[in-house]
């Protein structure tokens, strides 16, 4: 009997913990054969973007190279862009791949499969909204999060000189007021201090204007009204400008058009509002929802097809009667843990467990020397309201438990140590 093939599409946060936990539970002992399948040859932990974006994370530290893991933890890594699916013959088909040249690396492929899981993530939402694409950042991936800290220090730069300034301020616009859009808004203000420690350039934060924008009534509409209080408190002590209760209708060239018709003018505009999963799922042949969310049963299992799982934010997975699972990192970490129980249940012909998800609690980075959130939430509780170091503290240890996941616990702990001494042997922004 041929060895079973689980192919996993997308190496983020659920896909890599998936694809290292099968390996060591399957592919070590060839009971299946485990295919990682990215575009990318490295993983980057998401939360994390909005710390690359602004340079206070180097990536060359932090990034996994996917060809090294997998040989590390028994699965196999391929290369390639998914650009459909034949669920009768169960093969993938793959984009070619093209060098920095635009030269043909590699053809058009196949790739056949006995169980499919879909792990690709999500992207912002622009909610067709003119002119985003063409004028707003996004962070949704390693390489756009680098375009940001080019034009970040760049513009900087250019402030230097009054003659190139567009503004009285050097300004800049991010829309949404989730996570992403507040983390990064407090860790400008701290890039533009250290931009200025290192002499990259003579302005200083004061003369940096943030306008953080949102069209709900608060800030982190999707955690408690406390946390958002707390959130929109310390980002005005900082310095943001925050606009609660308004729409983005247009986005312009260094301005963005409010619903009310408000012009705020900017140097840089970054869209972090809302998010959907990549377009091209809702035309694979699976069902999926508005936002491109494949839809899923509680075991994970598409709707359509018994052999086709979904997990993380590209999953719609149902919650209760009239809810689903929501699109958050520890979601998908505990989906991968179920869902490697379900595929070892599936090879084996025993039943499939149902997903359950736990709500551990939010926590909300505001720059290195801070954060607000609250921990052990349980349909009982609102949980343990923490701000501060303390909270700092346990915002940093979500990253190690992601590290856990996928290294094991000697090689974070070596992490952990290389991280200390690098702060003393490397500066802490990234330059380049």
């Amino acid at each position: 009997m041929p060895t079973p093939r689980i192919v996993i599409v997308g190496g983020g946060a659920g896909g890599l913990a998936l694809a290292t936990r099968l390996g060591h539970t399957l592919g070590k002992r060839k009971r299946a054969e485990i295919v990682l399948l990215d575009r990318d040859t490295t993983h980057v932990w998401k939360p994390l973007l909005h710390e690359l974006a602004t340079g206070v994370l180097n990536s060359s530290m932090d990034e996994v190279d996917l060809r090294g893991h997998s040989s590390a933890h028994f699965y196999r890594y391929q290369r390639g862009s998914l650009t459909g699916i034949n669920r009768e013959q169960q093969t993938l088909q793959l984009a070619p791949i093209h060098d920095e040249d635009g030269q043909e690396v590699l053809p058009a492929r196949e790739l056949a499969y006995d169980y499919l899981v879909m792990a690709l993530g999500s992207v912002s939402n622009d909610f067709g909204t003119p002119g985003v694409t063409e004028h707003c950042h996004f962070i949704d991936s390693p390489e756009q999060a680098k375009a940001f800290q080019r034009d970040m220090i760049n513009t900087f730069l250019r402030y230097t000189d009054p003659n190139l300034r567009q503004h009285a301020q050097l300004t800049i616009g991010i829309v949404g007021g989730g996570a992403t859009g507040v983390e990064l808004a407090a860790e400008l203000f701290d890039a533009s201090r250290m931009l200025n420690a290192y002499g990259v350039t003579a302005e200083d934060h004061q003369t940096i204007s943030v306008h953080l924008i949102e069209a709900a009534p608060r800030l982190l509409p999707g955690l408690s009204e406390r946390i958002s209080q707390t959130v929109k408190t310390e980002l005005e002590s900082l310095g943001v400008t925050v606009h609660t209760d308004t729409a983005i209708k247009e986005a312009q060239a260094h301005q963005l058009i409010t619903g009310g018709d408000e012009v705020i003018k900017t140097d840089i505009n970054v869209w972090a509002a809302g998010i959907k999963a990549p377009p091209f799922l809702a035309g694979l042949g699976l069902t999926t929802n508005k936002k491109n969310q494949i839809e899923v049963n509680r075991t994970l299992q598409s709707v359509d097809d018994e052999k086709v799982f979904a997990l993380g934010d590209c999953a719609s997975c149902p919650m209760g009667e009239d809810s689903t699972v929501p699109p958050r990192a520890q979601a998908a970490h505990q989906q991968a843990k179920l869902l490697a129980k379900n595929l070892v249940n599936q090879l084996e012909g025993k039943p499939l467990a149902d997903f359950r998800y736990r709500d551990h609690g939010s926590l909300v980075s505001l720059a290195r020397f801070d954060a607000v959130g609250n921990l052990m939430r349980s349909s009982a509780s609102k949980g343990l309201f923490l701000e501060g170091w303390l909270a700092r503290q346990a915002y940093a240890s979500l990253y190690r438990m992601h590290q856990l996941s996928i290294h094991g616990a000697p090689k974070t702990g070596l992490a952990w140590l290389v991280d200390k001494l690098n702060r003393y042997l490397k500066p802490r922004m990234k330059l380049h």
